[in-house]
């Protein structure tokens, strides 16, 4: 059994710092909502504030659940919590990386990673895909914006009308909604 302060792990691998080579970083394992299991080094992990203070109050899950996450977005989130633990990586590399991790992510994975990233407390991912959504919204037509965030229009042609004339300013440089 394990003490409050070891954390139990799978195993434990080199973390590839020459200065620590005695030293181990540990491997957890994260279990998502559709059940797949994940095995993250613990300097990546706790990126993560939720799972950080998971470890930090001696729980000795074998598996930490995440039952708000699923697997295909877990993969996404530890590829970035990999990348923005490594030590190595240069600033610029990172800032590199983040804007591939959400240049090449379809809308509907960005909504899943803000959820995920905001369960989990990881503050610079959810920044980092909040921004991305916002400016894919930019200059979007009311209906893109209805369409894509699943919001029901609750307006009448006239109040749409109405508020279209009341506020003009906000409506320069949208796209027109027959351009979807």
């Amino acid at each position: 059994m394990a003490t409050p302060n070891e954390i139990p792990v799978a195993e434990t691998i080199d973390n590839g710092n020459p200065e620590a080579s005695e030293k181990k970083t540990r491997i957890l394992t994260l279990r998502t909502s559709d059940d797949q299991e994940f095995e993250v080094p613990e300097s990546a992990a706790v990126l993560s504030v939720t799972i950080k203070h998971i470890l930090e109050d001696g729980c000795e899950l074998r598996k930490i659940p995440l039952p708000v996450v699923d697997g295909r977005t877990l993969t996404r989130i530890i590829g970035y919590l990999t990348k923005h633990s490594d030590g190595g990586v240069s600033e610029e590399e990172k800032r590199n990386f983040d804007e591939e991790f959400v240049a090449r992510a379809e809308m509907s994975a960005l909504f899943d990673v803000v959820l995920a990233a905001n369960y989990l407390d990881i503050k610079d991912l959810m920044d980092l895909v909040c921004q991305e959504i916002a400016d894919r919204m930019q200059n979007k037509s009311v209906k893109w914006v209805r369409k894509t965030f699943c919001i029901e229009n609750d307006f009448t042609p006239e109040e749409e009308k109405m508020i279209k004339e009341e506020h003009p300013w906000a409506w320069k440089d949208i796209e027109s909604d027959d351009d979807d």
